[in-house]
């Protein structure tokens, strides 16, 4: 098997949802945690640069402690489950990965940390070091300073931008099913979907909304974010984390019914580093620049054209240069965002006339 490891991927990011790690009580499932570490184990002893992004934090947490009742609010629960809980979970996973010889690292991040170039570029450069160093990243969300509004909305979208980041050639989800279904999944005559091409994100008349017991997140979460991946060039798998040696069977290649599975078919062209962090970053826009019928024509085409000042019809909010913005069409449309190459002010002043540099250069342009 190794041979075929080696030769399919180099990196690939692997997320495990909170109903692979945590049994019906909420206590961690430290044999599901065991295996899936032997799987990884092979996996970089294939040659295989593995990233973690894993779940289980709160829910572990959350079979240690019992708040006192009326005392604390949903967001003060889970900064509590989850200083008590990611404590003893990187610590089994430190115990698991050691009796492999392997060293794993806790990297612990914020939406927040997402929203500049130089806070991207720290966090990548940081899990660069450890994976040349043979250590295992295990990344998740801070809850513990997180509130409301600056929360990934799961650990789905964390890994999207994590893989998206460390430029990961696959992004494994796995959860307590086998993948997308045509129907619902308790329903015998449901069947998963195996395979879905660039183009198909619309996948909510066939996933339901439903969330988890213990985690944010649900599968129609997870097909959007699955589809914005894969659409920069990365293969996405969402597979069942419980079915018995399931990761090193998916990147093996082993097609049967023990990997079952939905898989995203990434897009033929991947788009660059920088236009990837672009594209996550649009809960960090700091404005809109609205253009006119003839500029949305020309950045919509075929041929690649940047954002001109004479295109522009209105500015709305307050932006600084390298900022990212959204991109509005005439009929209220976002159709892209992009990094700008001036502030709020002078784009104003330049709006609507010929010259000048480009406001949204084509290599800082996110078309959605």
């Amino acid at each position: 098997m190794k041979d075929a490891l080696e030769k399919k991927y180099k990196r690939i990011v692997v997320k495990i949802g909170s109903n692979v790690l945590t049994r019906a009580d909420g206590t961690l499932d430290t044999t599901r945690m065991s295996a899936l570490v032997d799987q990884v184990a092979e996996l970089m002893a294939g040659g295989m640069e593995v990233i973690l992004v894993s779940s289980g934090a709160v829910a572990a947490g959350r079979s240690e402690v019992v708040p006192k009742p009326h005392h604390l609010d949903a967001v003060g629960s889970r900064q509590l489950f989850s200083a008590v809980g990611q404590g003893k979970l990187i610590g089994k996973y430190y115990e698991l990965f050691r009796e492999h010889g392997i060293v794993c690292g806790q990297v612990l991040t914020t939406k927040e940390s997402f929203g500049t170039r130089e806070h991207y570029l720290n966090q990548r450069n940081c899990m660069a070091v450890m994976l040349e160093s043979g250590v295992v990243p295990v990344v998740n969300e801070n809850d513990t300073i997180s509130v409301t509004e600056l929360m990934f909305t799961d650990n789905d979208e964390l890994s999207g931008l994590v893989a998206a980041m460390m430029d990961a050639e696959a992004l494994v989800i796995l959860s307590n099913i086998d993948g997308i279904y045509d129907g619902d999944p308790a329903d015998p005559a449901s069947r998963v979907i195996e395979r879905i091409l660039p183009g198909e994100s619309d996948l909510s008349r066939y996933v339901q909304s439903s969330r988890s017991s213990f985690g944010r997140g649900g599968m129609l979460t997870k097909s959007r974010i699955a589809a914005k991946v894969a659409g920069e060039g990365t293969e996405v798998i969402i597979a069942n984390g419980k079915r018995e040696n399931i990761l090193c069977r998916l990147m093996g290649g082993k097609q049967d019914e023990g990997t079952l599975c939905t898989r995203f078919v990434p897009a033929s062209t991947p788009k660059s580093a920088i236009k990837k962090w672009i594209a996550h970053s649009e809960s960090f826009a700091k404005g809109e620049i609205h253009i006119s019928p003839l500029a949305c024509q020309a950045l919509t085409g075929e041929k690649a054209t940047s954002l001109l000042p004479i295109g522009v019809s209105e500015i709305r909010g307050d932006f600084e240069k390298d900022d990212i913005v959204r991109i509005i069409a005439p009929d209220g449309r976002q159709i892209g965002v992009g990094r700008v190459s001036t502030g709020s002010q002078q784009a104003r002043r330049q709006m609507g006339r010929k010259g000048g540099k480009a406001l949204v250069h084509y290599d800082y342009l996110c078309l959605d």
